[in-house]
């Protein structure tokens, strides 16, 4: 990534994007609640802002007591946690806690392998380093709250049932095999039913950031997907974007 002298304002989040739209529509009853650590209120605006593009509810904490005392409270499903803080560093509150039960991404400027290396025997789940894309942030969200097994385990659409942990999927009661990838791509878009979704958000999401191959790889999938489960009228193209899972009928 180019250097540059002028200060990181946080996460790029494009205004009036075309690439992803998300809808207000909450389905599931328990919502992911994220803690955001920084004490630059204008990088934690945005992160607040890239969070909630994810559909998750955050808070914000901007010093290392606050952020200790909400840890061990034991109220949130991940923390975003700055290294640099005022009064104590991310690290030490690692050190100090003795509630694990909510994973912790470590955001930071230091990029040196000793810090990154530090952080994560301190157990951290990741350690992502300033300047970093909103993508990149969301990608590793889901990839740790899937690790945690904080999000769903079986989902349903319509005649279609999809379970995580035995990684089956039914529709009208009969098994249909599905790919360990279109077993992936299915699950997002069920997660995301009526929101548009870029061919390089799916990227980024099942097949991970670092991802090269080309974005036809999706279409791929996704032509499988509705010839197996029937989806033709349901998993929707949205031209020069990407693609739809609309809401099934009841």
């Amino acid at each position: 990534m180019m250097k540059t002298d002028k200060k990181w304002q946080g996460p790029h989040i494009l205004q009036n994007t075309t690439y992803i739209e998300y809808s207000t529509n909450k389905e599931n009853v328990y919502m992911i609640k994220i803690l955001i650590v920084e004490d630059d209120p204008n990088i934690a605006k945005l992160m607040e802002a890239t969070v909630a593009i994810g559909g998750y509810e955050s808070e914000l904490c901007d010093n290392g007591a606050e952020a200790f005392e909400k840890i061990e409270g034991g109220n949130f499903d991940l923390v975003l946690l700055d290294v640099m803080l005022p009064d104590m560093s991310g690290f030490e509150i690692m050190r100090k806690r003795t509630n694990t039960d909510a994973p912790v991404i470590f955001i930071t400027a230091k990029q040196e392998l000793t810090d990154k290396v530090r952080g994560l025997r301190l157990g951290a789940e990741d350690y992502i380093v300033k300047p970093f894309e909103a993508m990149e942030l969301l990608a590793r969200i889901e990839v740790i709250l899937r690790r945690v097994k904080r999000i769903e385990r079986v989902y349903h659409y319509g005649d279609i049932t999809v379970n995580v942990e035995e990684h089956t999927c039914k529709a009208g009661g009969e098994d249909v095999y599905l790919t360990p990838k279109e077993f992936d791509v299915l699950i997002f878009f069920m997660q995301h039913k009526d929101v548009a979704i870029s061919r390089e958000r799916l990227l980024s999401a099942v097949w991970g950031f670092e991802y090269e191959g080309e974005s036809r790889t999706i279409d791929i999938h996704i032509q499988q997907l509705r010839k197996k489960l029937d989806l033709k009228d349901k998993l929707v193209t949205i031209p020069k974007l990407g693609y739809r899972l609309e809401s099934a009928k009841e």
